[in-house]
């Protein structure tokens, strides 16, 4: 049973349940909204996990993604990382490694998380079959459905898995002329694959055989945008709308077998077509939970593409976007270090904050608190309703003012500390109706 069968049943599950208390919502939005596929609840029937919803009318929630690279090999570090994101409030997380012994670190990461964790199982086929035989290009379908399997079995709650990318995708971009071409990985061991067999992408072959799993294990089919563009220049072009159109044709396939669909969304894109990029998904998709992979809304800024992605976030969860993908300092530069996972997973809920309060998910009501506190010049307050309060704390420490009241940016003069004294309190005949 999956958490989307049970709730055309009208069974109302225990995840349903937790995701209603968490979000303030009633059980009987969640069970419709379950029901009709625009929320999902990852979680895995092989693991015990804090249960999350993604999807319309809730927080726009935030995934952090952690992993080996070839170059740096280091699965402690791996877990820290994890820990990191966990501690700083990152909703999800996907475990991408591509380096080392993908199994053990896969199972490492599903065993300390408390949260659901996300995989791309097309990145261990082809890198297990690059070890053995050299290429991508030799790998065979069995090791493709093996991986997914095996992958669920460990109790993998979401993945990403790449059917979209077919014939009829592929000759879109090849006559697209791109700027950056094709940069989803993923994208990449599949298209070349393709390429050079000359058939069918079996994972969009095979497709049922792949919800077939799904539904046994309950895991959620994030549905890969392998044409997701790379660069500016290349946002909302063909090859992804043909992507788009294919994963529309997915979602409802895999509603009808009961497993629980997301569907992945543009990564580099400027602001302007946001919200038509998130409207067209939401109708060609049947209003599927969208999850948006940062996104980049400018090219320019490498070591500091978090603060790039925040501003993409805020725009994207505003537009109705329900799931982001977080962006590090180091994205295009390096394997991100665990003080880039904890910036990267701060930047984001800050984005996502900022679209849910302009959608209307919340009414600001910390915000609201937040002002009290600054004008009570109440600084133990302020701190702990701050994202990040250790950082809050630890700011005005490193240059404590003489006047505890105040902080060192304005000293004697703060501007809330006089009116506080001289306008507030002020019995002055001046400000007297009569």
């Amino acid at each position: 049973m999956t958490q989307l069968s049970d709730a055309r049943k009208g069974i109302l599950t225990e995840e349903m349940k937790t995701v209603a208390k968490k979000e303030n919502v009633s059980e009987d939005f969640i069970l419709k909204s379950v029901a009709d596929g625009t929320i999902v609840i990852p979680s895995n029937v092989n693991r015990d996990i804090e249960a999350a919803g993604i999807g319309a009318g809730l927080r726009t929630k935030v995934n952090a993604t952690i992993g080996t690279s070839t170059d740096i090999v280091n699965f402690d570090e791996e877990e820290l990382k994890a820990q990191i994101a966990i501690d700083n409030g990152a909703d999800c997380l996907m475990e991408l490694s591509i380096g080392g012994d993908l199994d053990e670190i896969r199972r490492r990461i599903l065993g300390m998380s408390p949260l659901p964790v996300g995989t791309v199982p097309i990145y261990q086929a082809a890198i297990e079959t690059i070890r053995d035989k050299g290429s991508a290009i030799y790998m065979d379908e069995d090791i493709m459905f093996n991986t997914i399997e095996k992958q669920a079995k460990d109790g993998v709650d979401f993945m990403a898995i790449h059917c979209s990318v077919n014939i009829e995708t592929l000759s879109r971009l090849k006559t697209q002329g791109r700027k950056a071409g094709l940069v989803s990985r993923g994208g990449a061991f599949i298209s070349s694959w393709i390429v050079e067999n000359e058939i069918e992408n079996p994972l969009y072959k095979n497709y049922d055989y792949i919800l077939e799993i799904a539904k046994e294990h309950d895991v959620v089919m994030s549905l890969a945008n392998a044409m997701r563009a790379g660069a500016i220049a290349d946002s909302t072009d063909r090859a992804q709308v043909q992507e788009l159109i294919i994963l529309g044709e997915l979602v409802d396939r895999a509603r009808e077998a009961g497993v629980q669909t997301m569907i992945e969304g543009p990564g580099h894109i400027p602001i302007n077509e946001i919200p038509a990029n998130v409207t067209i998904q939401k109708k060609l998709c049947s209003g599927a939970p969208f999850y948006m992979l940062g996104p980049i809304v400018c090219d320019v800024a490498p070591g500091y593409d978090h603060i790039v992605s925040a501003i993409g976030a805020a725009e994207s969860a505003k537009a109705g976007a329900d799931f982001i993908c977080y962006v590090t300092p180091a994205e295009h530069l390096a394997l991100p270090s665990p003080q880039d996972v904890k910036d990267g997973v701060i930047a984001t809920r800050i984005g996502a904050y900022a679209g849910d309060m302009a959608k209307g998910v919340h009414n600001g009501e910390k915000d609201l608190l937040m002002a009290d506190a600054r004008k009570a010049l109440d600084w133990e307050a302020q701190y702990n309703l701050a994202i990040c309060p250790d950082d809050a704390r630890a700011k005005r420490d490193a240059r404590p003012p003489e006047d505890s009241d105040a902080c060192t940016m304005c000293g004697d003069f703060c501007a809330v500390k006089i009116v506080n004294e001289w306008l507030d309190q002020s019995d002055s005949d001046v400000f007297k109706t009569h």
